[in-house]
Formats: structure tokens, sequence, C-alpha cells
């Protein structure tokens, strides 16, 4: 397919990567904990696995963050995996006060016998691009400031929908009696990511540049797993349905902009475009469905799989609103569809599998 025809190393170190990966190394032997932040979506592809070695021997907490966005029927198999191999385990949500309220009791609970001897405590967070650090200290902040007097002002970190927003190491005192700091860093991959597959995920979930790989490149990935899990079937009781809401006035109303549904600071959208996303969305299930479900082929032959998808590329013009004879047809395909995917919009999804128990996590 595609997205093996120009296989090989992914590739994507600016240099502020290289310096940051040093500093991070030299804190680390320093700090009395490490909240390792992963995305609740791959939970090993998102780890870094230049710094495992250094993170098996920290006391270590393990936040799966964005679990609003991740398959709750699989995630507790998850936790019991990571459980068995003696990880601390947490999924997250970087943007709920209750949810970083827990992590921060099992910080507190694994520093409980350091805090008796150590009047300053270092804890850093630390992860790859785009999982959600800078939010989930932004929250830390705000809970931290509620609970513990803090002199100074804290400038918070920058928090964006691309990876490579935080490039320094940032550290702020967010508690007195023991004093307590937390470093904030920039997410950092390996130089090299050897592993096809696991480049396609971090791709598809936003922590590589979809510039380096390619939106086309990302969606044929997506679909090829969608497809051969059989995934588009479960919403077979769409077929057939009329869709609620405004589906009878998309032709006439103003394209709503998918971008709007990336984080960021807006008015929230107002009642009629809700529904019309969720019209669009409905429709793209609806394709996707029917495509693979009147499919004759094999999904498990490479060229038969691509033909399906070339035909799911065509016939997802409709429900996303592309005209047909519009110039690079399949990249805004690509960006619809994954700005779809990755707020939330197809359904939560877990794009890893749960290793046997016997096997070490990353």
């Amino acid at each position: 397919m595609g997205l093996n025809k120009s296989g090989g190393n992914i590739n994507w170190f600016p240099g502020h990567m290289a310096a940051a990966t040093r500093a991070i190394r030299r804190r680390l032997k320093l700090s009395d904990l490490v909240i390792e932040v992963r995305d609740a979506r791959i939970p090993l592809s998102s780890a870094n696995e230049e710094l495992q070695s250094m993170l098996c021997g920290k006391r270590r907490v393990i936040a799966l963050n964005k679990k609003d966005l991740a398959n709750p029927n699989i995630m507790h198999r998850w936790i019991r995996y990571f459980n068995s191999c003696k990880q601390e385990c947490l999924p997250i949500n970087a943007h709920s006060r209750s949810s970083v309220q827990k992590l921060l009791d099992l910080v507190e609970f694994k520093l409980k016998e350091v805090i008796t001897r150590e009047p300053t405590l270092l804890v850093m967070v630390v992860g790859v691009p785009n999982v959600g650090k800078s939010a989930l200290f932004n929250s830390i902040h705000q809970i931290a400031s509620s609970r513990f007097p803090v002199q100074e002002k804290v400038k918070r970190p920058t928090v964006g929908p691309l990876p490579g927003v935080t490039q320094d190491i940032a550290g702020y005192k967010i508690a007195h009696q023991p004093s307590i700091y937390v470093l904030d860093t920039p997410g950092v991959l390996v130089p090299s990511i050897p592993d096809i597959e696991t480049g396609l995920k971090l791709a598809l979930a936003g922590s590589i540049k979809d510039s380096v790989v390619g939106e086309e490149r990302i969606v044929q990935y997506l679909l090829a797993v969608l497809n051969t899990r059989g995934t588009p079937l479960h919403w077979r009781h769409l077929i057939g349905r009329e869709s609620e809401g405004l589906h009878h006035e998309l032709d006439d109303k103003p394209e709503y902009n998918l971008k709007d549904l990336l984080p960021k600071r807006r008015k929230p959208p107002n009642k009629s475009d809700i529904y019309y996303i969720e019209d669009m969305v409905s429709e793209v299930q609806r394709t996707l469905c029917t495509t693979l479900s009147e499919f004759n082929g094999n999904l498990e032959d490479e060229g038969e799989l691509e033909t399906l998808i070339d035909q799911q590329f065509e016939a997802l013009q409709t429900p996303l609103k592309i005209p047909y004879k519009a110039p690079e047809t399949r990249t805004m395909v690509s960006k619809r569809f994954l700005t779809l995917f990755r707020t939330g919009k197809l359904g939560p999804f877990i794009l890893d599998d749960v290793p046997d128990a016997s096997e070490s996590a990353s």
C-alpha cells in the first residue's frame, strides 16, 4: 500500500530536541518522581524508548492522558497490564480538575516516604510531543495554587494542538513544607523511529507533524486499521436511516470549519453548528460501513485492501462536503477525516494491542 511504498525510518528530530533530550537526562538523575505522560490511544507507541532505561529506575507514574478519546471498554485491560509489569498507571483527562487531582493524590502517596526526610522534592513531567503535558501542567498549577501558598506568580506554558509547542525546560514551585518543584519539559522523540507502524500511530495521534508523514498516508493507515478490525460494521444501524438534525439543510448551510473543533481560545460552536458536525459524522460513519459491507475482496490481501481504501477516499468526498473536481481532493479528505478522528467525533479508539501479561511494558 501507499503507506509502505516509501517505508523505512521516520525521522523528525528538530535541533531543539537534541538539546532538550540531554537536559532531560541530566535532570532525571535529580528527580524524586517522574510523571510520564502517554497518549491513552497508544499506551505503548507513545513511550520514548530512549528514556525508558532511566525511567525504570525512578519512582514513576504513567499518566495515560486523553482517556476521553480512548475506548473505555479496553482501558481496564491496559491498567491490568501495566500493573502486572509493576508500573503505576492512571488514565486521566488533563483538562479535568478531578482527574488531575487523582493523579496528584497518587504522586503524593508515592512521595510520602521521601517527604519525611527531604526538604525539597523534584517532580518531572516527561513525554513525547502532543500527549498533553502542558495542559496537565496547567491543571496541576491551578490545583496547587488553591492548596498551597505560592510565593511567585507563575507563567503558564503554552498549549496547542501541534507538537513541539514547549521548547524549554521550565521549573515552578507548587508547594511549601516540603518545597515541591514541577518541571515541565518539551516533548522529545527518539531521533529515528524504525518501526513504521509505531511512526504512523504517533503521526495519527499528532505527535509527529503531518507534513513529515503526509496526511494521506496517515489516513490510509487509519482506514486500514478500521477496516481490518471491522470497526465500520458497528455503525450498520446508520444504514437506511436518515440523519437527524440538519441533513436536509446541508447543501444550503455555509460550511462549518472543522478546524474549529481543535482546542484553542474561541467561542463554542452554536447549536446549529453542533448538529451540522453530528450529521456529518453520521454520514461519514454510514459511508465507511456501506463501502466495507459491499466489499467482496479479501481484507488480508494488501492490494485488495488498498482498493477498498481508494473507494472510501472517493466516497468520503460527499459527507465531507468536498467538490469532486477540487484540486488535491484526497488531501482535503485526509485533513477533514483526521480532524474528526483526533477530536473523538468518530468515537473512542485504542490503536495499540494489549501485549501478553508476561511481556515487559515499554
